[in-house]
């Protein structure tokens, strides 16, 4: 199985740990994670799609092992990310890439594939969502932060942050919570938990309104460009839910979507699945 390479490259002075496996020249994959977590969510698709793909997965900026700049010095916005990221990409040599996507990395995602449609070759979207209808009564707490920015409505969503709700968000919707390595929820409860990123990650809840103005322009591009697309989605995700992943071929007819008896990290319970379901779609839609 090939080897998970492990390094950091700094894009304008913030750190950016990436892990990478694959040969050099073959076909790109860029994953991109979401909240709460890392590219550790990907630590078991990486070796599975290596054999046949040079696979990406960055850190964002104040997840993971990636540097947390202070707030005064960092704009902790969802454009932002997709700045660095876009560095990133392009740092490390990635011209031409596919793009799995979840939960904020669809956003991020689908910035890039704005600013250049022509280097995105596919998109797999994992509870990446693009569509107003995608999403759920869970957000309504944030949506009152968005509508009303104020201090209480910002300390409501501090439970979000909290160790239980981050094993909660693992758990909820899985056809077997055994099969879920406790590391993933107490890795990103301990990340989540280092001085200042409470703050961070309610600045992010906060812009991710930013994200829902975009859709009509992501879904625009989709509509436009009609990229190979497929949506492999946690039915029980209870955020995205399943109506978010349909919608995708009202823009791009031809995606391929499937809906897994999964919660929103289907990968953590479904991996093999999601693995047979990228191979086979890559090597049809990328030959």
């Amino acid at each position: 199985m090939p080897e998970t390479i492990n390094r950091t490259v700094e894009i304008d002075g913030v750190p950016i740990f990436y892990r990478e496996a694959g040969p050099a020249g073959a076909p790109a994959v860029l994953l991109l994670h979401g909240f709460p977590t890392s590219s550790h969510m990907y630590r078991n698709l990486i070796p599975a799609l290596a054999g046949r793909y040079r696979v990406v997965a960055p850190d964002l900026p104040g997840f993971g092992f990636s540097g947390a700049p202070d707030r005064a010095a960092f704009a902790y916005s969802f454009d932002h990310l997709a700045e660095v990221i876009d560095r990133f990409s392009r740092a490390v040599g990635l011209r031409r890439f596919a793009m799995q996507v979840f939960d904020y990395g669809a956003p991020i995602g689908f910035r890039l594939a704005l600013r250049d449609p022509a280097r995105i070759s596919a998109i797999i979207s994992q509870n990446g969502n693009a569509y107003l209808e995608g999403l759920s009564e869970g957000w309504n707490p944030i949506q009152a932060y968005w509508q009303d920015p104020s201090e209480a409505n910002r300390d409501a969503l501090r439970g979000f942050l909290s160790a239980d709700a981050i094993r909660w968000q693992y758990e909820h919707g899985a056809h077997d919570t055994a099969l879920i390595a406790p590391e993933t929820y107490a890795l990103d409860a301990a990340l989540i938990a280092r001085p200042g990123n409470a703050e961070i990650q309610l600045d992010l809840f906060g812009d991710y309104q930013s994200n829902v103005a975009l859709y009509p322009d992501f879904q625009r591009y989709l509509r436009t460009h009609r990229p190979p697309l497929l949506a492999a989605w946690g039915r029980h995700d209870p955020f995205f839910i399943p109506p978010g992943a349909e919608a995708f071929r009202r823009d791009v007819p031809e995606a391929e979507i499937h809906l897994l008896d999964a919660g929103h990290f289907a990968l953590e319970t479904r991996g093999p699945e999601i693995a047979a379901l990228i191979h086979d779609f890559l090597g049809r839609r990328m030959a």
